[in-house]
C-alpha cells in the first residue's frame, strides 16, 4: 500500500547520516489501516542481487515474498497480515558468493541463542510508570550529585537452584532491592544487545536493537528499567559502537559486501578481539548507530551509556603509531551532540584508556562531548600500588599522588570494573598482599580511599562480597561468602561507605573543581600515610581523610587540621563492626594550637595498620524545637551520631 511506503526524505536522511530514527524506517513494523492489518519490512542491502523475506509464516520459502528495491540501496515489502510473533530472516542473493540468511539488523526481538531468527514484535504499547523519575532526571545536575555505579552481568549475578539464568522480572525482584539497600545510585549493565556467545559478555553483538532474549522479552526489559526508576535507581547500558562479531547471521558481510565494516583489511579487522570494526566513515553507519542510542532512550528510558573501547575509535585499532582516526573522532562528536540535544541529563561515559585531551569537554568548545570518562590511569596506578609489598610501597609513592595532577582535567569516574577481576588478574581481595586479615584490611582501605578521591564511583558486582576467586560468566557470584564473618562485615562496611558518600557533600558536590581537594601531607614516604581534605561549597563543610598504607599502627599520630572546636571520627575502617580490631578514636578529638602539616592546628589520633579514617569538625548549630525556643546541640557535620550497623545476613536469596 502506498500509505505504508517509506519516503524519499527518509532515504535521503539515512544516506546523509542524519536519520536518527532509522528504526522506524527499517525492520519489521505492524500497521492497522481500517480493518486491515499489515506488516512492513525494509532492509539496507545495496549490493544484493535479490532479497527475499523468509520466516515461519511462509515455511521459510521466500518465493512468496520477494522484496522490492525501492531505491538503489533499500529493499521493502508490505505483507497484508499481522505477523506479530512470527520468526523471520532475510534471504540475500549475493553477487559473487553464496546465498546467505541474515537476521534483521533492526530486529526488536530475537530467538534465544543458538537460534538466530528475528521475532516480529510490537514495542509500542508498554505503559510506563516512571514519569516522575524522568521529570526529576531532567532537573537534576548529575555533575554535582553523588553517583555510585554497580556494574552487573545479568547472567551471573545470581542464578536459580538448577543454574538457570534469572529473567528480567526475577532480576527486578531481587537485584533492584539489593542495589538500593547497598546504597548504589545506578546499575550499569554489561551489554544486553543480542549476542550469540555467552563468553563475549555481550561485547560482540549481532542484534543492536534487541535486548537479549536470554532473560525474557523486550517488555520484560522495559519493566526492569521501569522498576529501577520506581526505586530511584538509574540504568546505564554498556554500548559497543566500535566493532561487532563476525557470526554468519549477523552484520558481517551483510549483503555479500563489506557493508557495515571497513572495506580495507587493515582498518576492518580488529585483531585483539577477532571482530570487524564499524566503518565510521560511512554515513549510513552513523544513522544506524546513533538511531540505536535514540531507540534505547525513547523506548527503554535508559539513563546513560558507557561507550566501550573509545581508544579503538579515536585511534585506528591496528596502528602501532597511534594514528588518529578522524572518522571515529567525528562520529563520537556527532553522537554526543545528538544525545546532548535530545536530553542533556543522559550520561555519556567514555571507557578510554588514552590521554587524548578534552574527552569530557563540550563539542562546541573543541572536545568530544562525553559527560564522563573512566579514570583508567588512577585505577591502574592504585591497584599496582596495592599489589606492591607494603614494605616496598615507599618506592612507589607517586602511584598514589600522580592522579591528583590530572584529576580535574576531565570529569572522571573511578572504575573497579569486570576487566580487573578476570583473565588471571585475580579478584580485588586476592590482589591484596599479606595474610588473611591483612587482605581484608587493605581492601577496606582501598574502598575508603576510592570514596574519598575526586570522581564518581563504579564497582563491579562481587566486589562487595570480597570474593577470593575471579569472576566467571559461567557461574553466579559467591553468595555463600556472606555466611562467613569477615565477608559479611566487609559487605556491611561497603554499604556504610556508599550511604556515607551519598550524604556527605564534600565527597561529590565539587568533584570537578580543584578547590575541592587539598593535600595535608603528601610527602610521608616512610610511614606510607597520605592525608588530605575534601571540601564542599561551604567553607565549614569538609572532611579530613587519612590513609595508612603500611602495616604499622601509630598511637599518637599528629595530623594538621583546619581551625575548629573539636573533631569527630565519622568512619574508621578498623572498627570491629567492619572486621577490624577496634582501634578507633572515640568521642571528641581536641584541637591543639600550633602549625602542623602547614595547617594552623592539629589533632592527635590513633592510626591503625592498613586503615582509612574520616574526620569532620564538630559544629555548634541551632535547631528549632517544638516549643519555639532554640537550643544548642553539638553534633558531627552530618547532624547525627554514628549509628551502629546491625550485621545481618543480607544475602539476596
Amino acid at each position: 500500500m502506498q500509505v505504508l511506503q517509506p519516503t524519499e526524505f527518509e532515504f535521503h536522511l539515512f544516506h546523509e547520516g542524519r536519520l536518527f530514527q532509522a528504526y522506524q524506517l527499517f525492520g519489521a513494523h505492524l500497521y492497522q489501516v481500517g480493518h486491515s492489518a499489515y506488516t512492513r519490512f525494509c532492509v539496507w542491502a545495496p549490493n544484493a542481487l535479490n532479497v527475499e523475506l523468509v520466516g515461519s509464516f511462509n515455511d521459510w520459502d521466500g518465493q512468496q515474498h520477494q522484496m522490492e528495491r525501492v531505491n538503489s540501496e533499500i529493499w521493502c515489502i508490505v505483507v497484508p497480515r499481522n505477523l506479530a510473533g512470527h520468526l523471520y530472516k532475510y534471504k540475500i542473493y549475493t553477487e559473487h558468493g553464496p546465498t546467505i540468511f541474515k537476521t534483521d539488523p533492526f530486529s526488536f526481538y530475537s530467538e534465544v541463542r543458538p537460534n538466530s531468527a528475528g521475532i516480529i514484535y510490537n514495542i509500542n504499547d508498554y505503559q510506563w510508570n516512571d514519569q516522575q523519575w524522568m521529570k526529576n532526571r531532567k532537573r537534576k545536575e548529575h555533575i554535582h550529585s553523588p553517583i555510585s555505579i554497580y556494574e552487573v552481568h545479568l547472567g551471573s549475578w545470581k542464578r536459580t537452584k538448577n543454574d538457570r539464568f534469572l529473567n528480567y522480572v526475577e532480576l527486578a525482584d531481587e537485584l533492584i532491592p539489593y542495589v538500593k539497600e547497598q546504597g548504589f545510585t545506578h546499575i550499569e549493565l554489561l551489554p544486553v544487545v543480542e549476542h550469540p556467545f555467552d563468553g563475549s559478555w555481550g561485547y560482540q553483538g549481532t542484534g543492536y536493537y534487541a535486548p537479549t532474549s536470554r532473560y525474557g522479552t523486550p517488555y520484560d526489559f522495559m519493566s526492569f528499567v521501569d522498576r529501577c526508576h520506581e526505586h530511584g535507581i538509574g540504568v546505564i547500558l554498556d554500548w559497543v559502537p566500535g566493532h561487532f562479531c563476525k557470526d554468519e547471521h549477523g552484520l558481517f558481510r551483510f549483503d555479500g559486501s563489506y557493508l557495515f565494516e571497513y572495506a580495507h583489511l587493515p582498518e576492518r579487522e580488529n585483531d585483539v578481539w577477532g571482530t570487524a570494526n564499524f566503518d565510521l566513515g560511512k554515513k549510513e553507519v552513523h544513522s544506524f548507530l546513533i538511531s540505536n542510542l535514540h531507540y534505547w532512550l525513547e523506548y527503554y528510558h535508559i539513563d546513560g551509556f558507557r561507550v566501550d573501547a573509545v581508544a579503538n575509535i579515536i585511534y585506528w585499532p591496528n596502528s602501532d603509531k597511534g594514528q588518529l582516526n578522524e572518522f571515529g573522532i567525528g562520529f563520537l562528536k556527532k553522537m554526543n551532540e545528538f544525545v546532548h540535544d535530545y536530553d542533556s541529563s543522559v550520561l555519556m561515559v567514555a571507557e578510554d584508556s588514552t590521554d587524548y585531551p578534552q574527552v569530557t569537554t563540550p563539542v562546541k568548545n573543541g572536545g568530544l562531548g562525553f559527560s564522563y570518562k573512566w579514570n583508567m590511569g588512577w585505577m591502574n596506578d592504585i591497584l599496582k600500588y596495592m599489589e606492591t609489598h607494603p614494605e616496598q610501597r615507599s618506592d612507589f609513592h607517586s602511584l598514589v599522588t600522580f592522579s591528583l595532577v590530572y584529576a580535574f582535567t576531565e570529569r572522571f569516574i573511578l572504575p573497579f570494573s569486570h576487566d580487573e577481576v578476570v583473565h588471571g588478574k585475580k579478584s580485588l581481595l586476592d590482589k591484596m598482599p599479606g595474610h588473611y586479615d591483612d587482605k581484608f584490611s587493605q581492601l577496606r582501605l582501598l574502598y575508603g580511599y576510592m570514596m574519598a578521591h575526586p570522581g564518581k564511583k563504579l564497582l563491579f558486582m562481587g566486589g562487595e562480597l570480597a570474593s577470593f576467586t575471579e569472576w566467571s560468566e559461567a557461574r553466579e557470584l559467591d553468595w555463600n561468602l556472606l555466611d562467613f564473618e569477615k565477608h559479611l562485615k566487609l559487605h556491611a562496611y561497603l554499604k556504610k561507605l556508599l550511604h556515607l558518600y551519598k550524604k556527605t557533600k564534600p565527597f561529590y558536590i565539587q568533584d570537578y573543581h580543584n578547590e575541592s581537594f587539598d593535600w595535608i601531607d603528601v610527602h610521608n614516604h616512610g610511614q606510607r600515610i597520605f592525608s588530605f581534605i575534601r571540601k564542599g561549597k561551604n567553607p565549614h563543610d569538609f572532611v579530613i581523610i587519612l590513609c595508612n598504607f603500611s602495616p604499622n599502627a601509630y598511637y599518637t599520630y599528629k595530623v594538621g587540621v583546619l581551625p575548629g572546636d573539636a573533631y569527630k571520627e565519622i568512619l574508621n575502617s578498623d572498627d570491629e563492626q567492619y572486621g577490624g580490631l577496634g582501634r578507633i578514636n572515640k568521642g571528641k578529638l581536641d584541637v591543639n594550637e600550633g602549625v602542623y602539616h602547614g595547617k594552623p592546628c592539629y589533632v592527635e589520633i590513633t592510626v591503625p595498620p592498613f586503615s582509612v579514617l574520616y574526620l569532620q569538625p564538630v559544629k555548634q548549630r541551632k535547631e528549632r524545637i517544638s516549643n519555639g525556643q532554640s537550643q544548642l546541640r553539638s553534633n558531627a557535620a552530618s547532624g547525627r551520631e554514628r549509628k551502629s550497623v546491625k550485621l545481618t545476613n543480607t544475602k539476596p536469596r
